[in-house]
């Protein structure tokens, strides 16, 4: 690992430790040039997934624009940073094992909601209202009453395309 500070190519693992999630080590790392201390982490990948848009352009998968996505969908709820990341990975997880190279937005967009669903009811119809593009709020009273007859999570339809 080269050394963010000076360059230097061959750093040293001074400390490695799993983080909670167990699908992540977290390592304390020395660079023996200039002597800087930085920590890095490392995730497993099980296979690299491209992502198929709506309007057909593929695109590498990315894990960080996932978890931004639930952040914001979570943004002032009572949901502790481990949560958030347990959801990323369980979702990440999920997709990587499925066997399929290539997955689409609206596969990746019901596994969240589906995750948020079970997790905090707010955040699930927050992430809805943006990928389902509500466009007012009748579309809102609709999504909730479906929610209020324990029909949320179903998809309206396959017409959508959750880009």
């Amino acid at each position: 690992m080269r050394c963010p500070f000076c360059g230097f190519a061959d750093t040293q693992v001074k400390d490695s430790r799993p983080v909670e999630d167990g699908g992540t080590i977290r390592r304390r790392r020395h660079c023996p040039n200039c002597g800087a201390r930085f920590t890095t982490s490392e995730r497993v990948q099980l296979r690299e997934l491209v992502v198929v848009k709506s309007d057909g352009r593929r695109v590498p998968f990315d894990r960080d624009k996932l978890e931004r996505s639930i952040r914001i969908a979570l943004r002032k709820r009572p949901v502790e940073d481990g949560v958030i990341e347990r959801l990323v990975h369980t979702i990440s997880r999920d997709l990587e094992s499925s066997g399929e190279g290539e997955v689409t937005t609206r596969r990746i967009g019901e596994l969240a909601m589906a995750a948020l669903a079970k997790q905090d009811e707010v955040a699930y119809v927050r992430f809805a209202s943006v990928y389902r593009d509500f466009a007012g709020v009748k579309d809102f009273e609709e999504f909730i009453g479906r929610m209020a007859h324990g029909q949320g999570v179903r998809e309206r339809g396959s017409d959508e395309s959750g880009d």
